[in-house]
């Protein structure tokens, strides 16, 4: 829960408490039973106990509204003035046209603690859930984490280095990835009661997919080859590469080379497939697959470009 005063109760809210505390006060001096008393002014017995020891200590002075909680604002009416104008006039106005959003490192700082008082106390409150996070390399939580001591699973990996040092092969990372062409979901700021409207530059629909390879070979300056396919989610279409888009940039790849090549991915079901087997087995002559063990980014070369 945001409250307005930065931390605390309004006043109307304030009031009220005192209210319930002085009536409290009441039932102590007639001595009566903190469960009664809890039941009656419909407050926990815990609150109760509060009150009477703070109420044997200090009389009823002791249970009146000290106030707002918190610390003081440190903004004066002028700069307080300001910093609402500014808020209403939206990020635009102060620059960020294409990134319609406010933030509180863009209002003051990164994450002053000051600030976040003040745009509660103005009703300015946050209008996404704190879950959206924004993107990047190392998403909340551990799920795949890089650089991990882990077991190489079968099979084992240093049969792909053999096997190109012995035969003068290109060793080949493949990695996918995608993007969504609408607008991505991330935090702002917005008047308390108002849904703030953030502008964006189109509409946007479907999704893109990239696949990559990064070929390498001992003396010879790196290769990399990527494909790229543009998915407008019309029905029946698939939101992925396919086996036939996997297998025509490897050849593409090996035309290129002039040599064989040893392809090392993941475990994509799609590179599991039948078909895909079915490519990767009907040219023994210049392909090799080997698959890499679940969840170990970190033995890709060419995973953390694709981040």
């Amino acid at each position: 829960m945001r409250y307005p005063d930065g931390g605390g109760l309004t006043a109307q809210g304030r009031s009220r408490r005192e209210q319930v505390r002085l009536e409290a006060a009441q039932m102590f001096a007639q001595d009566a039973d903190a469960g009664q008393i809890a039941r009656s002014l419909r407050v926990s017995t815990k609150s109760v106990y509060q009150w009477r020891r703070a109420w044997r200590s200090g009389g009823e002075a002791s249970l009146a509204s000290k106030g707002p909680g918190g610390s003081t604002c440190k903004l004066d009416g002028d700069q307080l003035a300001r910093l609402s104008a500014a808020l209403d006039a939206g990020p635009a106005a102060s620059g960020w046209d294409r990134d319609q959003r406010w933030t509180l490192a863009r209002v003051r700082g990164a994450d002053h603690p000051a600030v976040r008082r003040v745009v509660h106390a103005r009703g300015v409150v946050p209008a996404a859930p704190a879950g959206v996070h924004p993107a990047g390399s190392r998403p909340p939580g551990r799920g795949a984490q890089w650089g991990e001591d882990r077991r190489v699973a079968h099979p084992d990996l240093g049969e792909g280095a053999r096997l190109a040092a012995a035969t003068g092969v290109w060793i080949c990372f493949e990695d996918e990835s995608g993007q969504a062409l609408q607008p991505p979901k991330a935090r702002t700021w917005g008047r308390r009661g108002h849904t703030p409207v953030v502008k964006v530059s189109g509409r946007g629909s479907g999704r893109i997919s990239v696949a990559g390879l990064a070929c390498l070979k001992a003396g010879q300056p790196g290769r990399f080859f990527y494909r790229m396919h543009d998915h407008r989610l019309r029905p029946g279409t698939r939101r992925a590469m396919t086996e036939a888009d996997y297998a025509s940039l490897i050849a593409a790849a090996h035309r290129y080379l002039g040599a064989p090549v040893i392809v090392i991915w993941d475990n994509l079901p799609t590179h599991l497939s039948r078909k895909m087997q079915a490519f990767t087995t009907g040219h023994p002559d210049w392909l090799t697959v080997i698959q890499l063990p679940a969840y170990a980014p970190d033995l890709n070369a060419v995973e953390a470009p694709g981040q």
